[in-house]
């Protein structure tokens, strides 16, 4: 098992970039348990061709930049065994994408969430963390907001956010989805 503490911040995208094709990608489906859970924390993730099962909590109470992370890293066998629980899903399509010195992870929703596109920023060092400078083409800041979180996003349909989307943030669901399908 590994444990680590994950520092990033989340925004929204207000667009899609016109190159983000041109950058590694990987399917990710999480599967968050207990589905009975109002913001499950703990979830079985297909990442690619690795498979894990990582419980997520906030280091201080109430930050969501910072979280204690820990992973246990699993065979295809045991994720299958696990993703038969009842859990609360959610696909997307991770993008690696290169930003001046930052590799940022440019999630594209898929299936129920498709228009929702969010960018995660993550810092080595509590410095970097502190000296970042949000780049001019993304949108809010989301990274406090629960509501935005994986754990309240799966399950969830983007119909389901898009008034709250739309009031809080004014923001719309983005086209050409289509293209990142698997």
């Amino acid at each position: 098992m590994t444990v680590e503490l994950e520092r990033e911040y989340t925004f929204l995208m207000t667009k899609l970039p016109a190159n983000l094709g041109e950058f590694p990608s990987k399917i990710i489906e999480d599967d968050f348990i207990p589905a009975s859970s109002n913001h499950p924390q703990l979830r079985i993730r297909r990442n690619g061709d690795s498979y894990v099962i990582t419980k997520k909590s906030p280091e201080t109470n109430g930050d969501s930049s910072r979280m204690i992370e820990h992973t246990i890293e699993l065979s295809l066998e045991e994720y299958t065994a696990l993703n038969q629980l009842p859990g609360k899903r959610l696909k997307k399509r991770r993008f690696a994408y290169q930003i001046d010195e930052y590799t940022a992870e440019v999630d594209v929703y898929l299936n129920n969430l498709e228009g929702l596109v969010l960018i995660d920023f993550e810092f080595n060092n509590d410095q970097a963390m502190a000296d970042f400078i949000k780049p001019s083409f993304v949108g809010a800041d989301i990274t406090q907001d629960s509501l935005l979180a994986g754990g309240m996003l799966c399950g969830k349909a983007y119909t389901d956010i898009e008034s709250y989307l739309a009031e809080k943030y004014d923001y719309k669901p983005l086209e050409g989805i289509t293209n990142y399908y698997e």
